[in-house]
């Protein structure tokens, strides 16, 4: 059978038997910002088993893209070390929310195995948690022998979503693959050992229980089923190969990465470059096509270390130019029929992978040059092993490979710590966990919402209403009044004012009391459904259980409208104009100005900037209707609704819709019409961060107002210029021409005056031996081309037996510059690169170049008499 019709016929056998079948999430997991990558089948239900979320079935079917690199489950090293593990893999599961348990599962599994797919029964063996009887006996119920049932411990059968929470025994279904699959030599211990002899290809959850804070076990109400089977594995199997690297969802791609080599599909196939490369490759097209771009952080940098790595196995196929991009065509070809969405993203998955091998090449380049500097500095320490810390630090920053800082660490007669490199890896690996954790809630906070409730939000149809004041926090601290002058933060049951949140700042506003008014500056939303007012007493005094009423600033609302309205709508028009894979990856929504963040994987044209400008502005003078609707979360990524896969969303979410141009998940507030945002415009963009492009921009008044500035300035600069306002680009182009032309007379004039200097000075040079030696400070502001003509005049003049050492200070005394030239008849002697090396240090800077030609910089400019003096001694102490 072909990996298609495992698939299909997977999903078939199930949708047969009641399960719905359920489209696999991203590798972007959804609601969940814990998680780097979805990594099983379970994710996307796991608000289901939580009890959090009902769905309109009780059983689901999927084929589940999975990504397993980084995190708790990270297989990148031992990819291409086994036939095995991947980064990239397609998970196969069924799924039962509190509907049929244990019997069913296992019937089910066993039949799809050995009746539909003709798996040998006598090949099959069984694990069940080291307590569940229940479950071998349903495994001895259907023919499995008790000798083929193995018991095992908590640590591999039994399966937890947490510390707390959902948790049960499972079982797992393992094949047989024969003596040839332990390897050789290889004492295989049967049933758990580390070997490919025995196979784990089912795995069967069976979610009974529910773990508390104190580990206590309590069973489950509504017990339900979550099934885990790899594509890849089960596809091997059925194909009768140990490796799933020669399977056919491997082949093609084998094939192709032997086509660009000199090496035969074979050789390619078994050996662990062409491996690498074929696994890689896959997670690579997947993680782009679902929005994911390199970075220096979280899942960018997962996918930039997957893809130099693969690129760094290229290298010892041969493959020393940019490949992979080219490649990730084939699994677009290869994957396309389940996953159509690859056909979109095809051309932007290429685009992106080049470049960053583009990248990679030259980074790997300065790498090198790095790592030379750093076993220089070892040898000249004496040393004889580079620490690991400098090793990593190459990997980590460059992506320069541990095994050709090792090579390079051996040709110098130095090796590499490795356990030091090891141990820095941790670290790394460590500062990446806790990055990813959530952060938690001030108990202040908590305490307050738990004591207080949630707050009711109506600011959605009003900016005005009548609250009743629950709580006043003082300091972190709860009090029952606050007096005029007083910072405080306080709670209504009820509130008109928006907490920040979604990227746009709180309401600010006023609440109102016949007796004291308080300001409100801000409002958060510390805890969902929970909003915080912060702000200060003007008059009187609040009072905790008055009724007050609670004032929203209009102006600073609509402003804050006017901005996210905006976003939305650059949002959908970066996509039209760039392409689907660019997604919001952070914003910034206040009353004066919008910044919005999103993927892209080079900087912005001019054409396509006033492109997008434009664009935008003719959405809001269409004055389509911003939408608002409420509904299923589910439902709404269905309908094609946008969802920022690092927020986290409840079951119910509201859609912000504009025409078909545009749909969100937003909280936000929003204009009712386009039209309201008035006029955009695009202030600023840039990078912030690798595959990470900001848009700054202003809208409504304060665009009015930035126009008005830019005009005014024109007219300015037109006064100062003395021309009309329409005539100042054509009156700076003409300045420009001539300031040019004066600047090339001005190097005329100095090459003029060097040369006629240098002439003046050649008598200054002493014999040193039978070398004539000049170093010498020349005039300030000297820059080091005007230092290199300087030398070449020289040169013309002394022709042989000559060393000379040219110095200049900038005008404002921070940095001395040299030039060191030595005639070509001496270099064998003297190295002009050697002597700029060591004057430089004396001045506090580097140096180096050519054998007859230097150059040096430092900036202890009251040592360079030092400097200059050194020349003369390093000569004499060569001399015969």
């Amino acid at each position: 059978m072909k990996a298609e019709d495992i698939r299909k016929g997977f999903l078939d056998y199930f949708g047969k038997r009641g399960h719905t079948l359920v489209p696999s999430s991203p590798l972007i997991p959804q609601k969940d910002p814990t998680l780097l990558f979805t990594n099983a089948g379970m994710v996307q239900f796991k608000d289901v088993f939580l009890g959090k979320e009902n769905r309109s079935y009780k059983r689901a079917v999927s084929a589940q893209k999975c990504m397993r690199a980084g995190g708790k489950h990270n297989d990148l090293e031992n990819v291409g070390m086994t036939g095995r593990h991947h980064t990239f893999f397609e998970m196969l599961g069924n799924f039962s929310f509190g509907d049929y348990f244990k019997s069913d599962a296992i019937v089910f599994a066993w039949e799809l195995l050995t009746k539909y797919w003709n798996l040998p029964k006598d090949r099959l063996w069984i694990t069940v948690f080291r307590d569940d009887d229940e479950a071998e006996g349903l495994w001895k119920a259907i023919g499995v022998s008790s000798d083929r049932i193995i018991r095992m411990d908590e640590k591999d059968n039994f399966w937890a979503m947490g510390d707390t929470g959902p948790c049960g025994p499972c079982s797992e279904i393992l094949i047989d693959q024969g003596e040839a699959a332990a390897g050789a030599p290889h004492d295989c211990r049967g049933v758990g050992c580390d070997c490919d002899r025995y196979l784990e290809i089912w795995n069967l959850v069976f979610m009974q229980f529910l773990r508390d804070a104190e580990g206590r076990l309590t069973p489950l109400p509504r017990p339900s089923i979550d099934t885990g089977m790899g594509l890849e594995r089960i596809t091997a199997v059925t194909q009768g190969v140990l490796s799933n690297y020669d399977s056919d969802l491997f082949l093609p791609i084998l094939k192709a990465v032997s086509e660009m080599t000199e090496y035969d599909p074979d050789a390619v196939r078994r050996g662990m470059p062409g491996r690498v490369i074929a696994d890689h490759i896959r997670a690579i097209t997947f993680l782009i096509g679902d929005g994911v771009l390199p970075s220096n952080e979280g899942r960018g940098y997962l996918l930039r270390r997957v893809i130099r790595r693969a690129a760094r196995y290229g290298k010892e196929l041969g493959l020393n130019e940019p490949f992979l991009y080219k490649l990730s065509g084939t699994v677009v070809d290869t994957m396309m029929a389940p996953y159509p969405e690859l056909a979109r993203t095809r051309t932007i998955v290429a685009q992106v992978t080049q470049g960053e091998e583009e990248r990679f090449i030259q980074t790997l380049n300065q790498g090198m040059g790095l790592f030379k500097e750093v076993i220089a500095k070892v040898k000249a320490s004496g040393q004889s092993v580079v620490p690991g810390s400098e090793a990593f630090r190459l990997y980590d920053t460059f992506g320069f490979p541990l095994d050709i800082a090792t090579d390079m660490a051996r040709d110098s007669g130095l090796r590499i710590d490795e356990t030091g490199y090891q141990a820095a890896m941790t670290d790394q690996r460590e500062r990446a966990r806790k990055s990813w954790v959530v952060k938690e809630v001030a108990p202040y906070y908590s305490e307050a919402a738990a004591k207080l409730g949630l707050t009711e939000f109506v600011g959605y149809d009003r900016l005005e209403e009548e609250v009743r004041l629950v709580g006043i926090l003082k300091g972190g601290r709860p009090v029952k009044k606050a007096a005029v002058g007083e910072t405080v933060e306080m709670i209504f049951d009820r509130t008109p004012f928006y907490g920040e949140s979604g990227g746009q700042s709180g309401d600010q506003g006023l609440l109102e009391h016949p007796s004291a008014l308080a300001e409100v500056h801000t409002t958060i939303k510390p805890a969902p459904g929970f909003f915080v007012h912060q702000g200060k007493v003007a008059q009187g005094e609040i009072i905790e259980g008055e009724t007050c009423r609670a004032v929203v600033n209009p102006a600073a609302r609509l402003g804050a409208a006017r901005n996210h309205t905006a976003t939305h709508i650059l949002h959908a028009t970066l996509r039209e104009i760039l392409g689907e894979h660019v997604k919001q990856s952070g914003s910034l929504v206040t009353p004066d100005r919008l910044r919005f963040d999103f993927g892209h994987f080079k900087p912005l044209t001019a054409n396509e900037i006033k492109r997008i400008e434009a664009v935008v502005n003719e959405r809001v003078r269409e004055d389509d209707t911003v939408e608002t609707q409420v509904m299923d979360f589910q439902e709404a990524v269905r309908a094609g609704a946008l969802a920022f896969f690092d927020d986290k969303y409840g079951d119910r979410v509201r859609v912000v819709r504009i025409s078909d141009f545009s749909k969100e998940l937003c909280g936000g507030t929003h204009c009712h019409e386009t039209g309201q945002v008035g006029l955009f415009k695009l202030v600023q963009e840039g990078s912030i961060a690798a595959g990470v492009r900001r848009i700054e921009a202003l809208t409504g008044e304060m665009a009015y107002l930035q126009i008005k500035k830019q005009e005014e300035d024109i007219r300015e600069v037109a006064g100062l210029l003395k021309v009309q306002p329409a005539e100042v680009v054509e009156k700076t182009r003409r300045l420009l021409a001539q300031m040019r032309e004066k600047e090339k007379e001005i190097e005329r004039l100095k090459g003029r005056a060097t040369g006629s200097e240098a002439v003046d000075i050649v008598s200054e040079a002493r014999s040193v031996g039978e070398v004539k030696v000049l170093a010498k400070r020349l005039q300030d502001g000297l820059e080091p081309k005007n230092l290199r003509a300087f030398a070449d005049t020289l040169r013309n003049r002394l022709k042989s037996n000559y060393i000379a050492v040219l110095a200049s200070v900038s005008t404002d005394n921070s940095n001395a510059f040299l030039i060191t030239a030595v005639s070509q008849d001496l270099t064998s002697r003297f190295n002009a690169g050697e002597i700029a090396k060591e004057i430089a240090a004396i001045v506090g800077g580097s140096g180096g170049g050519r054998p007859d030609m230097a150059q040096a910089g430092g900036k202890n400019v009251s040592k360079l008499p030092e400097a200059l003096a050194r020349v003369y001694e390093i000569v004499e102490k060569k001399r015969p």
